[in-house]
C-alpha cells in the first residue's frame, strides 16, 4: 500500500491535468540504432516512472543486431510492444504502425538516438491539457547539431510556415505528444512524417509547440542526408495541394486556366484591333502567344474538371473531409432530465 501511495503521488507530480488521463503511449520507430536502444529504453522508463504507460518499438527493417536486443526488452518489460517490419519502409510507415497499435489517451513520438530527451515527455502533456491542444510538437531550439544540417533545417521550416500557415519553429522534430483522435484522423504515407502537425492542422486539430531539450547523438550515424530536404519540398507541395485543394481541384486548375485564357483573349482582342485597322498580323510572334494562352486555358479547365469528377467518384470511398471534435444530442438531455425528475419529484 504504501509504495502504492509513493507511486500516485509521483504521477500526480509529473501530470497536473484535470482532465481523465488514463496514460501515454511512447511510439519509438527504430532502424539500427543498436548502440542506443539500451540507453534510450533506461531513459524512457525512468522519465515515465509512477505515470501509465507502454513503449511501442518499431523496427523499421534494422540490419544490425538492433532486433535482437529489442526482442530481449520487450520479453522483460510488459509494458513493451515490439512491431518488426520485414524491410525498411520508412518512417511514416513505422509511426503509422504504432499509432494504430496504441491503447492510451495520449500518444508521444521520439527518435531512438539518443537526441529526443524522454523526461520532456511529462512536460509536453501538461501543456496538451493545460493550454487545450490537440498536438504538442517539441522545438528543438539549441540544436545540437552541425550547421550543415541546422542551416538547410531553418529555411526548409521557415518555407514550410509560409506556404501552410502553420506557425511552428520545428516541424520535423521527432519528440511530439497527440491526443488519440489526431493519430487516428491523420494518415500518413511517403515521408509526410516531417508535416503531421500540417496535416493536423488542416483536419482543424489545435497544435502547439514546446521548447525541448535536444543532445547529441548517442551513437551509431544518421540515416538521412541533404537530399531528403530535396526530398520533403515535394512532399510539401503536395500537402499544400491536398490539404486546399483535394476536395476541389476545379477550383485551382479552374483559375489556372481561366487567368491563361484570359490573357490569351486580351492578346487576340488586340491584334484583332490591329487587323482591322489594316495592319497585317499574320506574321506577328504574339498571334501564336495569344492562340497558345487559350488552348492552354481551355486545356487547364478541361482538366480541372476530370480531376473535380474523379474526386466527386472517390467521395464517398475516402475519409470524411471534417473532423468531429464533440457531437451532443438535445434529445438525450431532455430525455437525462426527465429521467431525474421522477426519480427525485419536487415537493
Amino acid at each position: 500500500m504504501q509504495s502504492e501511495r509513493s507511486e500516485i503521488s509521483e504521477y500526480s507530480h509529473s501530470i497536473t491535468s484535470r482532465e481523465s488521463f488514463d496514460g501515454v503511449s511512447i511510439v519509438i520507430p527504430v532502424y539500427n540504432e543498436a548502440e542506443c536502444i539500451a540507453k534510450t529504453h533506461a531513459e524512457t522508463e525512468a522519465a515515465l516512472r509512477g505515470i501509465p504507460h507502454e513503449i511501442i518499438y518499431v523496427d523499421d527493417g534494422s540490419t544490425d543486431e538492433t532486433g535482437r536486443i529489442l526482442e530481449g526488452v520487450s520479453e522483460s518489460s510488459p509494458n513493451v510492444r515490439l512491431v518488426r517490419f520485414r524491410r525498411n519502409f520508412g518512417k511514416s510507415a513505422a509511426l503509422g504502425a504504432g499509432f494504430a497499435r496504441s491503447r492510451h489517451g495520449v500518444v508521444a513520438t521520439m527518435d531512438a538516438d539518443l537526441q529526443d530527451d524522454p523526461a520532456e515527455i511529462p512536460r509536453l502533456v501538461n501543456k496538451l491539457f493545460e493550454d487545450d491542444l490537440d498536438l504538442v510538437s517539441g522545438w528543438k531550439k539549441n540544436r545540437r547539431d552541425p550547421v550543415e544540417k541546422r542551416i538547410p533545417s531553418k529555411l526548409f521550416n521557415r518555407t514550410t510556415q509560409i506556404l501552410t500557415g502553420v506557425k511552428l519553429n520545428d516541424f520535423n522534430c521527432g519528440l511530439k505528444v497527440y491526443r488519440r483522435e489526431v493519430t487516428q484522423e491523420v494518415t500518413l504515407y511517403g515521408e509526410l512524417h516531417r508535416y503531421i502537425p500540417v496535416l493536423a492542422h488542416y483536419r482543424g486539430f489545435r497544435v502547439g509547440e514546446e521548447t525541448v531539450n535536444h543532445r547529441e547523438r548517442g551513437g551509431g550515424s544518421s540515416k538521412f542526408g541533404i537530399e531528403r530536404y530535396v526530398r520533403g519540398m515535394f512532399d510539401l507541395v503536395s500537402i499544400v495541394f491536398l490539404g486546399i485543394y483535394q476536395r476541389r481541384p476545379l477550383h485551382l486548375f479552374g483559375g489556372i486556366g481561366m487567368g491563361f485564357a484570359s490573357i490569351g483573349l486580351v492578346i487576340c482582342a488586340y491584334l484583332s484591333v490591329l487587323w482591322f485597322m489594316g495592319d497585317g498580323i499574320g506574321e506577328r510572334p504574339l498571334l501564336i502567344l495569344g492562340v497558345l494562352l487559350i488552348i492552354v486555358g481551355v486545356q487547364s479547365v478541361s482538366f480541372g474538371l476530370i480531376a473535380e469528377l474523379i474526386a466527386r467518384t472517390s467521395y464517398a470511398a475516402s475519409d470524411p473531409p471534417y473532423s468531429i471534435a464533440s457531437e451532443h444530442r438535445g434529445e438525450e438531455r431532455s430525455e437525462a432530465n426527465s429521467t431525474n425528475s421522477t426519480r427525485h419529484p419536487s415537493k
